[in-house]
């Protein structure tokens, strides 16, 4: 079972760190000082709450102790940020020792306030390139300037869901590849039903569940920020390609006031109620896990994966896609670091640990070893997610002091040019990148 509740509404997670960062600061991965080889037990939290996704925890955790006989982990399950947040505050002996958080967005401030333990010492210490082990991009949104205070612990990739039985009746031989292929066929896919739809190619609205700004930029390759590190927003033609790309699609599906009463009738995303599983959209931009939950609700239809489409002018790059996932870290004023590093590192690193756990929640495996293990289950389904975790040129929303602040700013920005509110992008684009570097000089 796969995300069911993981998705912490990015807004809240922002307002939660940034106390978080400012209440907890400790000693780092160099001076932990603890026995690792002595008797102890771990408090373990993390975000999972689906049985499916606690049984396959305490699977791994099992299979930990049993290598680990004298490390005993109490595993505490469906924490929010909020709630570590007090704990972590109040320190002591209840206190989490070890994180797991679907908060990426907020590696900056956990790294940048020393809330996380650098794991730095512990990987050069454990002998662990980690630029052999992990993935580029994964490090990437696990680290801020050189600290690396968190570790992968599975991927998400982003994607492509389609009706292939849709496809078919419209006489659609494949996915699209590029943009203006895809505004084709989502307008191809299109049936309406007076001021409704009797099918829609494609939500395009960013409050389409998964079709955000930061994954739709990713298709163009953006640049967040420059080499000084302020705000690359006006200068980089991705972002004004993007908005502009997404707004003309959204006019020739119907325009926004027609498609957001029509998204007002979808059901859950996390439930069978889902406008995929019932038909109402053809295609869904969605994550690895979407394949696996449309056939567990009985959908009839058969299920196509595919790479999100690119820019017509990055054709060769077709195959990337958005790339996240869950972080793991240790509590910097813990005083158990070197048996907590025994955790990290077996459910991060060890190939059985993160395949297994890959295959029980049908999540992208975050090691380069654990994507191509025989052991791990791919179905075609699947395998595109596979491949874009591969992709060189897949990316992500880079971590920065102010969390995630900066993501939602220019996510408001995305929602104002949708509406029509900001006719002028390029004013749009310089006004919040100003922004963004205040909150940015703010935070630091």
């Amino acid at each position: 079972m796969p995300r069911t509740r993981r998705l912490t509404a990015l807004a809240t997670a922002v307002a939660t760190l940034s106390v978080l960062a400012t209440a907890c600061t400790g000693q780092s991965g160099s001076a932990a000082a603890d026995d690792p080889d002595k008797e102890v037990t771990l408090n373990f939290w993390h975000g999972w709450s689906a049985p499916s996704e606690t049984k396959a925890i305490e699977e791994n955790i099992a299979r930990f102790e049993k290598a680990h006989p004298n490390i005993k982990v109490k595993v505490t399950g469906n924490m929010t940020d909020d709630k570590i947040n007090q704990a972590l505050r109040a320190g002591g002996g209840k206190a989490p020792d070890v994180v797991s958080s679907f908060t990426t967005d907020s590696v900056g401030k956990f790294c940048n306030s020393g809330a996380f333990a650098d794991l730095n010492p512990f990987l050069k210490k454990a002998g662990i390139d980690k630029a052999k082990v992990f993935p580029k991009t994964l490090l990437d949104y696990t680290q801020f300037n050189g600290n690396q205070c968190t570790l992968p612990l599975l991927n998400d990739a982003y994607g492509l869901v389609y009706n292939k039985d849709a496809f078919k009746a419209a006489g659609i031989t494949e996915p699209p590849k590029t943009w203006s292929q895809f505004v084709e066929v989502a307008q191809k896919l299109t049936k309406t039903d007076g001021d409704s739809y009797e099918q829609l190619g494609i939500m395009p609205t960013y409050h389409g569940y998964e079709t955000t700004p930061v994954r739709l930029a990713a298709q163009w390759s953006p640049r967040y920020f420059d080499a000084d590190g302020k705000s690359n927003l006006a200068k980089d033609p991705a972002f004004a390609g993007m908005l502009t790309a997404q707004k003309d699609l959204v006019a020739k599906l119907g325009g926004y006031e027609k498609l957001e009463k029509f998204r007002s009738t979808f059901g859950d995303e996390w439930s069978a109620e889902h406008p995929f599983h019932k038909g109402q959209v053809a295609m869904q931009i969605d994550g690895e896990w979407r394949a696996s939950m449309a056939k567990e609700a009985g959908v009839t239809f058969e299920i196509g994966t595919a790479p999100l489409p690119v820019p017509d002018d990055q054709a060769g790059d077709y195959g990337k896609g958005y790339l996240s996932g869950t972080i793991m870290g240790i509590a910097s004023g813990g005083k158990k670091q070197n048996a907590s590093w025994e955790l990290v590192k077996y459910m991060t690193t060890d190939t059985e640990a993160v395949v297994a756990f890959a295959n029980a929640i049908h999540n992208v495996p975050s090691t380069l070893a654990a994507l191509d293990s025989p052991d791990l289950q791919v179905t075609p389904e699947f395998k595109t997610f596979l491949d874009i975790a591969r992709h060189p040129k897949s990316n992500t929303t880079p971590a920065q002091a102010d969390g995630g602040t900066y993501q939602l700013t220019f996510q408001d920005l995305a929602y104002a040019v949708e509406k029509g509110d900001v006719a002028d992008i390029a004013a749009g684009l310089a006004k919040t990148g100003q922004q963004i570097d205040t909150d940015i000089a703010k935070a630091k």
